[in-house]
């Protein structure tokens, strides 16, 4: 019996993979650093090799007799520099399937995201058919997520057999690292004073690892499939995360132009080694992550959970793991801020009946 390859298999998405397919009986090998957080992996019967993505030659070791490989690993903090970002995601993706190619194997599956389809036009929602256009915003990991998926389908289209799949924004138990559903730790740490406009797909990291294991089994390599779940404006995101953990959401929601200012201003602060929110950060709540998951659905069979599911999950693993740096069940928002956020609320209803 040959071998599954799970690169990034000690992080949110790819534990989950890994899990997925022990379950379903595959000889399972996953990649970590030395630096990894095992606590994912502790309970899995699969075999670990110590191996850089951008490592060629570990690369090439950790291929031998492997015939399936799921390429998650990957960055997704959007404060990353460009050069890092590009180096990893595309770089690291480049060489893990160049070396896939060389040794032979049967079929990948490339964990792309959503960034690379692009955000959907305000108010609606996007399919695998959206062309490109999201360069224009000028945030480093949408376009290292496009560039990425680009190289994925040029190596598949030398002969190595892949299928990509897009997850939306990734909730679920399992972040040690931090990464998607820093959010929801944010948020109950009452870290998120005030937010913007915009829309997000959320899914549920185990459903993202079935759909994975789904487009192993029947996807068409060549061709990409949305794995996402539930759309939420910001606002029904908040109220519901609100509703669930009894942490009061944000209070004051900000024009795009105000949010801006205020974040750049944060940035520049000499005093502030790491600001509460970045300028990056701002333009991309701003976009509208609004997805349709038909394609998968359809081709697949996949199905996502319900979506409070997601949401609780997540709450809970948090409130097990940090239980002394979340707020309690019915904390409200400081009284300045409710304040600000009511005079907000009010000044933008004004404006817009005056239009």
């Amino acid at each position: 019996m040959g071998v599954t390859l799970v690169t990034g298999a000690s992080g949110l998405v790819g534990s989950h993979v890994a899990r997925q397919l022990v379950l379903r009986g595959d000889n399972v090998r996953v990649t970590t650093r030395p630096r990894s957080r095992l606590g994912n992996l502790a309970d899995l019967d699969v075999e670990r090799v110590e191996c850089d993505i951008l490592d060629r030659r570990a690369l090439r070791r950790a291929m031998r007799g492997v015939d399936r490989l799921f390429h998650v690993a990957g960055l997704t903090n959007l404060r990353a520099d460009a050069d890092t970002l590009f180096r990893i995601n595309v770089q690291g993706t480049t060489t893990a399937l160049e070396e896939a190619l060389a040794a032979g194997v049967e079929r990948c599956v490339y964990t792309s995201s959503v960034a690379a389809v692009g955000p959907a036009p305000r108010g609606s929602t996007a399919d695998e058919r959206q062309v490109f256009r999201a360069g224009r915003y000028g945030l480093p990991y949408i376009n290292a997520k496009h560039e990425a998926e680009k190289e994925a389908l040029r190596i598949g289209g030398l002969g190595l057999p892949v299928v990509v799949v897009n997850p939306g924004h990734v909730f679920g138990a399992g972040d040690v690292y931090h990464s998607s559903t820093e959010l929801v730790r944010r948020f109950l740490r009452r870290e998120i004073p005030a937010y913007v406009d915009g829309a997000l797909n959320i899914v549920d990291a185990e459903d993202v690892a079935r759909g994975q294991l789904l487009a192993d089994e029947r996807g068409t390599p060549g061709e990409r499939y949305i794995l996402g779940n539930r759309n939420f404006t910001l606002d029904r995101l908040f109220a519901d995360l609100g509703r669930l953990s009894g942490v009061e959401p944000p209070a004051v929601k900000l024009p795009l132009a105000a949010a801006v200012t205020l974040a750049r201003g944060l940035e520049l602060n000499p005093l502030s080694k790491r600001p509460p929110i970045t300028v990056g950060e701002v333009r991309a709540a701003s976009l509208w992550w609004s997805f349709r998951s038909t394609k998968a659905k359809r081709e697949l069979g996949y199905k996502p959970a319900h979506h409070e599911d997601t949401l609780q999950t997540t709450i809970d693993w948090y409130r097990d793991r940090e239980p002394a740096r979340l707020r309690r069940p019915g904390t409200r928002q400081p009284i300045p801020l409710r304040v600000v956020g009511y005079g907000v609320k009010q000044t933008t209803s004004l404006a817009g009946w005056l239009d």
